[in-house]
């Protein structure tokens, strides 16, 4: 089984991508979770409720989920990008189907009662925010789907235990859900071709990380890349045994990814 996240770019191509997944289902079983970031800021902008940015004591950057983001999120991920994909998979002969994180409870989420954000140099505590970590999936409703021939195609948000929308880290979810699901490689597209030693050079590509050095790579990821590097190494104590970082701009994007024309965590 091989897990396909695709970023949440302007410039990711799903025509190339759906293509390499209409040859892979013949030989694989395929769940596929993708972002939808770029369209999210759009739409929050034109709709007067823009898309903010908080910054962890540890670095680690995220959006600013309170319920004005919330339902802009369920517009824009469940809605607008999930289904624009779903068919653009079927044009291709995939037999998609959409969900979120919250059909089915199927990423259930603890809900952050708090977090903190450094501003101007000072902590602040956030009450409002509707973040959370996937725990646990349902397993049993993705393997209905691909027992019976659809590929999975899943976003965002998950489901709290108090049955909230909560925004959630989507390198995180993936994690949990393959080691749920014992799926054995992740590819990864996002707009860039792997990880980079130098964020301007296009061509300084990490191509292999062991699995026991990845914390010492955290000095290269710059912003979401940070968060990357936390799900793979929450994927590979898991159980997946593989992790491909690919371009997701280009021909043959998965098929590239899988034979090494990137970034390869094992």
């Amino acid at each position: 089984m091989i897990i396909i996240k695709i970023g949440g770019g302007k410039n990711i191509n799903l025509d190339n991508i759906s293509q390499d997944l209409a040859t892979l289902i013949k030989q694989e079983e395929i769940i596929v979770v993708h972002g939808a970031s770029a369209t999210r800021d759009e739409i929050a902008e034109k709709l007067g409720v823009p898309t903010k940015t908080i910054t962890s004591p540890s670095g680690i950057t995220s959006v600013y989920t309170d319920k004005n983001a919330i339902d802009v999120f369920l517009m824009v991920y469940c809605g607008l990008i999930n289904k624009k994909i779903v068919v653009n998979m079927q044009k291709h002969g995939v037999n998609a189907v959409g969900l979120s994180g919250l059909d089915g409870k199927l990423w259930q989420a603890k809900r952050k009662e708090a977090v903190y954000a450094v501003e101007d140099n000072k902590t602040k505590l956030i009450r409002d925010n509707f973040t959370g970590r996937v725990e646990s999936i349902n397993a049993d409703l993705i393997k209905l789907l691909v027992k019976n021939n659809y590929v999975p195609v899943i976003c965002p948000p998950a489901i709290s235990y108090e049955n909230e929308a909560v925004n959630t880290d989507n390198d995180f979810a993936v994690a949990v859900m393959a080691g749920g699901l014992k799926a054995d490689k992740i590819v990864s597209l996002f707009e860039a071709p792997g990880l980079l030693k130098d964020l301007n050079d296009q061509k300084s590509v990490i191509s292999s990380i062991s699995k026991a050095e990845l914390e010492n790579y955290l000095k290269y990821a710059k912003g979401r890349m940070k968060k990357k590097i936390l799900g793979a190494q929450k994927a590979l104590e898991l159980g997946v045994k593989k992790i491909y970082w690919g371009d997701g701009r280009i021909e043959h994007p998965v098929l590239q990814a899988l034979d090494g024309k990137g970034t390869v965590i094992s």
